[in-house]
Parts: structure tokens; sequence; C-alpha cells
């Protein structure tokens, strides 16, 4: 494939890219939707379900760039199916576990080992995905426009973070291992789709080698905003999804239980205001990545900063919907950036650069927000505003170099 006048609609495979951004989301989401309960049977602490959560965090931030990288040299589509049949048979693995440790609890340090273990491979074997579908839409998309076709996967990504935690917790309710189990299957349909939609690539297309690969780092001066971009994004919404559920119990003065509601109600408001805004950039193909992510960093960090001023539902939720749609501007828009920045054969280590760079947010994120939190309530979205308001500074003083 390459990078010279393809329109997103003849992108070959798009679909089949799309569809494994949002089966692999909603897989990754749903575990997040049933650990709790899984936690409580098993007789495990909460600090165990945080543990699991951030060893797959950590995983991702170490493999991003080396799966990009091996994209760039085996070829996406094999690098897609190597990594999805992996990360289907850890999930089904875990969804195992879960079902027969449910009927007989196994000993702590077994159940802990376990959820952990699987988890961090989940994280491990899915850190392929969005890496290697980044470098395939930029080795096809046209340079300039590639922020369009990449809010495509954006807005597939948060469809799935709306639908994953509310289709597990659904069946949860009826069973959870069962929940799992559905999990599971999603990136196995994934992998089949691949194969059959996903075309020839790289080594395997043509007989001839990619170019040899340079080295490249999140330091690669040709990077810099991208990388900023990533890194202020993932701290700023793993900080939002960590402390709402503390804010609307201690700000707005509710029990725990309808501050859960609350809490899942602003999550929602969050997959709305991602998907309308990545519609916008869908629409807007000529307008440059960094004005994107000036213009959503700046309406971001106003939802945020306005969250320490608010003390009723609708306003929290609202705040929540604002922050959201600056947010569905900035990460599609980093994606592209980075595509714009580099050569073609650097395409797969510079979108698995960018998402090491958002493993290691998500990993930073939840342990800073809390942190914070313990200071005041609204501390941490103070934080995340004057984060952002940098940022988009940062992106109206951006000169963009050779675009590629």
């Amino acid at each position: 494939m390459s990078a010279v006048s393809a329109p997103s609609s003849t992108i070959p495979g798009l679909p089949a890219l799309v569809f494994t951004a949002l089966a692999g989301t909603m897989a990754m989401m749903a575990f997040v939707a049933v650990v709790g309960p899984v936690v409580r049977v098993l007789g495990l602490a909460e600090w165990h379900a945080g543990l699991a959560v951030t060893a797959a965090g950590l995983l991702w931030m170490l493999a991003a760039r080396r799966w990009g990288v091996l994209s760039d040299r085996i070829g996406r589509r094999r690098v897609l199916l190597i990594a999805l049949a992996a990360y289907a048979a850890v999930y089904l693995a875990m969804a195992v576990f879960v079902d027969v440790a449910l009927r007989n609890p196994p000993v702590v340090l077994v159940s802990v080992l376990a959820l952990v273990g699987t988890r961090a491979l989940v994280g491990l074997f899915y850190a392929a995905v969005p890496p290697t579908a980044a470098a395939l839409i930029a080795d096809g998309a046209r340079p300039g426009h590639r922020a369009a076709v990449m809010a495509r996967l954006g807005a597939a990504n948060a469809l799935g973070m709306a639908v994953g935690p509310a289709a597990a917790g659904w069946i949860a309710f009826h069973d959870l291992s069962l929940a799992l189990y559905v999990a599971a299957g999603l990136p196995l349909l994934s992998l089949l789709v691949v194969w059959w939609r996903l075309p020839l690539d790289g080594p395997l297309a043509g007989g001839t080698p990619r170019p040899a690969r340079q080295a490249l780092t999140w330091r690669d001066a040709r990077l810099r905003l991208p990388v900023a971009a990533v890194f202020a994004a993932m701290v700023s919404v793993t900080i939002a999804q960590v402390v709402v559920g503390f804010f609307a119990i201690d700000r707005l003065g509710l029990s725990p239980a309808d501050g859960a509601r609350v809490a899942g109600l602003s999550l929602t408001a969050v997959g709305v205001g991602l998907m309308a805004s990545q519609m916008l950039v869908m629409r807007l193909k000529s307008v440059p990545p960094a004005r994107w992510i000036a213009l959503g960093a700046t309406i971001s960090a106003t939802g945020f900063g306005s969250l320490a001023l608010i003390d009723v539902q609708w306003q929290l939720l609202l705040a929540y919907a604002v922050a959201s749609f600056g947010m569905g501007f900035v990460f599609p828009s980093f994606q592209a950036l980075a595509a714009d920045s580099v050569d073609a054969h650097e395409q797969g280590a510079a979108q698995g650069t960018v998402a090491s760079v958002q493993g290691f947010g998500m990993v930073i994120g939840p342990l800073l927000g809390t942190l914070l939190y313990r200071v005041s309530p609204g501390a941490p979205y103070l934080m995340v505003a004057a984060v952002l308001a940098v940022l988009a500074l940062a992106a109206v003083r951006h000169r963009a170099g050779v675009v590629r």
C-alpha cells in the first residue's frame, strides 16, 4: 500500500479495521464492567482489580512500539492476525478460569495471579491493534487528510467504550462468566474478519521487503506534539474516569449507589461527545491535525475546568459531554499528525511510539488523579484543565514540517 492518493473510502480493508477497533474496545471495557463483582465473589480486595488494570497498561506501554515496528517489517495484516489470535486465546483462558473459580473459589494468591496475569497479557496483545491499524490507514490515506479517516477508528472506539460496559453489565446480571465468554468471542470474530477482508501487504504482497527501519523513539523531534498530545489526552481521560464516582458522591452529596449511577451516566455522556466530534472530523477533511488538537484541547480544558465549580447533577453531565467533545478532536489528530510527520517506512514505529505513550498515560493518570483528589475534589480537574491549556498553546505554535 502507498500513501499516494487513495481516498478514505477506498483504503483496502478499512471496514475490517473499524470493526476490529469496535470489537476490541468492547472486549477491553467488558472486563472493567465485571471485574468488581468477580473480585467480590472471589474474596479479593479492590486494589487487586486496580493491579490487573495497571498491569495491562504497563504491558501495553512496553509492547505497542515493538508491535508497530514489527508491522513495518513483516506487514500490517500478519501482525494483526498474530495479535488477535493471542488476544482471543488469552481472553478465553481468563473466562474459563473465572467460570471455574466462581463455582469453586481457589486461594486468593491463585486468583490474583490468574486475573492479573491474563489481563496483563490481554494488554500485551491488544497493544498491537491500535498502532497497526493506524499505520495501515497512514499507508493508504493522503497526507493532510488522515485525521478524517483516523476518526473512523476513534468513533468505533468511542462506541465500544459506551456499548461494551453496558452489554457486559446486562449479561453479567444473569451470568458473570458468560459475559467474559461473550467478550472473548469478540477478538476471535475480529480475527476472522481481518483474515477475510484485509488484503495482503508488505513482503507478502509483492515479495519485496519493506525498507530497513530507522531508529525512532518518543524523543524524535518530529513526534514532539503528537507525543505531548497523546500523553495529555490519556492522563486527562483516565483521571476523569477514576475520580468521577468519588466526585459525584462527595460534591453532589449522593449515596454510593446513586453515585455509581451518575458516574455511569457521565461516561455515557463521554461516549456521545466523542462520537459527535469525531463525526465532524470525518466531514471536515481539510482541517490540519494541529489545528484540531488546539481546538479540541481548548474545548476540553473548558469542560474539565468547569467541573471544579459545579454542584448539581446536570452540570456534571454537561461538563463531561463538553470535555469529551473536545477530546474527540484530539484523539484522531495526534495519530494523523504522527503519520504526516514521518516517512512511509516509519509509520508503524511512529504509531507504536504514540500508542506506547498512550499506555504510559493509562498508568500514570489513575494514580495522579487519586492523589490529587485527596487534596480537593476539584484539584484533579483543575490540573487537567491546565495541562490541556498548555497543549492547546503548543499546538497553536506548532509549525508542521514536510508532509509525507
